[in-house]
């Protein structure tokens, strides 16, 4: 088997830890095998991969996209490192409104699936980090949302106190005054 997959304090988050090949060249590693994710139930067609590049402070989210194009995710950094975070927005979840997170760098390897119904975001730890996501479903700006990174209902423990954020994100609501319009399945 080429990943260890391991469900997290919110269950359908899983952390995924490769298997990775080292010599004296450099590395090998399978970043994404279909058939060994269904095994393990992550059963989504990743359409769409973007990548981004950012400075230490930088702090992207809590991105999300409404009905009907709600998105799974696939995260992994491929050099740098992040705080990553996924925050359950599922309604009649019994994780409803809690958050998890994870570090993720080029140093461990590790990816994180963030499956549909949760807002994702994260701040850069390193100097600089590029990050790639993979998802489900293409990006729509029609339906996308989000969450103001430092929405206290949430109170996520960012790592960084001086972040960077978008004067976009700046303008994102609470938790509690959005509508989210996400069902629990």
């Amino acid at each position: 088997m080429s990943f260890n997959f391991k469900k997290l304090d919110i269950p359908d988050v899983i952390l995924i830890e490769p298997r990775i090949f080292r010599d004296e060249r450099g590395f090998f590693m399978e970043s994404y095998k279909s058939s060994e994710f269904k095994k393990f139930g992550i059963e989504d067609n990743f359409i769409q991969t973007n990548q981004s590049r950012s400075k230490k402070g930088v702090l992207r989210g809590l991105h999300f996209q409404r009905d009907p194009q709600v998105q799974a995710k696939l995260v992994q950094v491929i050099s740098g490192e992040i705080f990553d975070v996924a925050v359950d927005i599922r309604k009649n979840s019994p994780y409803y409104g809690k958050w998890i997170s994870e570090i993720l760098s080029d140093e461990n390897k590790n990816m994180l699936y963030i499956p549909a119904g949760f807002a994702h975001g994260f701040c850069v730890l390193s100097d600089e980090a590029d990050v790639v996501y993979s998802c489900d479903k293409e990006y729509a700006p029609e339906t996308e949302s989000g969450i103001i990174w430092n929405d206290p209902d949430l109170n996520i423990n960012w790592p960084l106190s001086d972040v960077i954020v978008s004067e976009k994100d700046q303008k994102l609501r609470n938790f509690r005054e959005i509508d989210i319009g996400v069902k629990y399945v």
